[in-house]
């Protein structure tokens, strides 16, 4: 008999409000690619942080290519040869790529090794990066793309992988799919978590489900449906989204000409970007990341009050120069892609991580928090949202990503936005929560709310989507309207190809085309 690569018996891992492993046993052969299913909250990433050392279990064993071990910290998993790619990024901010890379390899190798290194990795499997940026000037996918690079220079004998996916365009997944087939036919093994069914149905020989943090089934992806899928990990199939097609009204968000000069010299400069949001519409952005999607949510959000008189307007409202706090109480209301340290404050609860975008709590005469009210509202969201946490004072960090996820997603909604501008809305959330947000968000516009939703995921965007831009190297397309839009056109407008014969067929002018 092949002896197993991982063999997990037994694992238990008890939180004060939460039990997050309940018993769990796991087996993974080598160069199989096994996928671990579950919703948020389900115990996932718990699971793979105890087999990559960074917490540990409170009962149960661990087994690695035959032999049982005690993995009491990431270098010690790094030496046997496992490697895992987070969904929350462990990278340090104010160095280089390069310089992060290096902090996790042998301290044999000189910066300038692992510099070409990197490059050379970047280039093999199509993950395009600059050693030399540091990473607080990168975007989610960029991140994402460095913790990739860094795993595989490791040359694992297990790669974990937590939501590889959820920020990388479709011809990137590909890709990426390439990279692990190749590792995997070379007796790599894998551990992939996904909340896209179709993803591990195309690439996991094997898959063990978890629900409440016990295992509940263990199946063979290529033998069930995205549906039976869906009924292993939560227990139902997911509503269908309901997109009825409506008249749109008067502009709400209109950006004219907008140019803006990169703040950072890897950021990206803003050339010529006009677009528009009605009333009850749900205009999608599509775009390769890094290729100015930050340097427009910054624009319109008030973070970056840089832009030209007249270049944003917000209803009859010119904002082009005005703060966050007066574009909410023109009633625009935004999720950043970033959860931790933009959307919430880590270690504050979430009753009180209301007040980043919400003010009803505060006494305009006094200046004190009304705190039961804060307690109300954060209730309501967890409840109206389903997200699992210990209560409205739970600290932001101690959720999920996923339940992080639902709860800044619910609380923008919940404010009953005239504009709701909304980036990576269902990054890292199950199917079911990926539904209801979806949900929530066609609600919204057909109350009438004008939304703005940025995404890497096209499948994403084309469920939610009314119309349709794409931005590329700074620049953005003319709209298409869904009904016109395909896969491979928009995946060939990521690159920044819209052409006049593509415009013509649009009815848009060629002068118009920034390409």
């Amino acid at each position: 008999m092949t002896i197993p690569r991982l063999h997990l018996s037994g694992i238990t891992k008890r939180y004060p409000a939460v039990v997050a492993n309940s018993d769990v046993s796991l087996t993974v052969l080598p160069g199989e690619t096994h996928a671990v299913l579950g919703e948020n909250g389900a115990g996932k990433s718990t699971l793979m942080k105890i087999i990559y050392g960074s917490v540990k279990p409170d009962a149960g064993s661990v087994m690695f290519n035959g032999a049982p071990v005690h993995i009491r910290n990431p270098q010690e998993a790094r030496a046997m040869g496992i490697s895992m790619v987070f969904q929350h990024f462990s990278l340090f901010d104010t160095i280089t790529v390069a310089e992060n890379v290096w902090l996790g390899l042998a301290k044999t190798l000189t910066l300038d090794e692992v510099t070409h290194s990197i490059t050379a990795k970047a280039q093999e499997y199509g993950l395009d990066i600059d050693p030399a940026r540091p990473v607080h000037t990168l975007s989610v996918g960029e991140m994402q793309r460095v913790e990739i690079i860094r795993a595989l220079l490791t040359n694992p004998k297990l790669l974990i992988l937590d939501e590889p996916t959820s920020v990388l365009t479709p011809q990137a997944v590909e890709k990426l799919f390439v990279v692990l087939r190749k590792l995997a036919s070379e007796g790599c093994s894998i551990l992939y978590i996904s909340h896209k069914l179709h993803e591990i149905r195309e690439l996991c020989t094997a898959c063990t489900v978890l629900r409440g943090g016990k295992v509940t089934g263990v199946c063979k992806p290529a033998d069930e449906s995205n549906a039976s899928l869906s009924r292993l990990m939560i227990g139902v199939e997911p509503p269908q989204l309901m997109h009825r097609a409506q008249t749109p009204g008067a502009p709400v968000l209109q950006v004219r000409d907008l140019q803006l000069a990169r703040e950072d010299q890897f950021g990206v400069d803003l050339q010529g970007v006009s677009l528009q949001v009605c009333a009850g519409e749900v205009v999608g952005i599509a775009g390769v990341s890094g290729n100015g999607q930050r340097e427009l949510l910054y624009a319109l959000s008030g973070e970056d009050c840089r832009a030209a008189a007249g270049s944003i307007r917000l209803g009859d409202a010119d904002v082009s120069g005005a703060h966050p706090g007066k574009r909410r109480k023109l009633g625009l209301h935004f999720v950043p892609e970033e959860r931790l340290g933009r959307g919430a404050v880590p270690t504050l609860g979430l009753a009180h991580n209301l007040l980043l975008t919400r003010s009803e709590a505060l006494s305009r005469r006094s200046g004190w928090i009304k705190v039961k009210t804060l307690q109300a509202q954060a209730a309501g969201i967890i409840r109206r949202f389903n997200v699992k946490a210990g209560g409205p004072d739970s600290a932001a960090r101690s959720l999920s990503g996923g339940n992080l996820q639902k709860f800044i997603v619910g609380r923008e909604i919940d404010a009953n936005p005239r504009l709701l501008i909304v980036s990576q809305p269902t990054w890292g959330v199950d199917v079911g929560a990926a539904a209801q947000i979806r949900g929530e968000i066609l609600a919204l516009r057909d109350k009438g709310c004008a939304v703005l939703v940025v995404s890497e995921e096209l499948d994403e965007l084309f469920e939610l989507s009314d119309r349709l831009h794409v931005i590329a190297k700074g620049r953005l397309s003319p709209s298409v309207p869904i009904a016109d839009a395909t896969i491979e056109r928009i995946g060939e407008w990521m690159s920044g190809l819209w052409h006049e014969e593509v415009q013509a067929h649009l009815g848009q002018q060629p002068e118009a085309s920034h390409a």
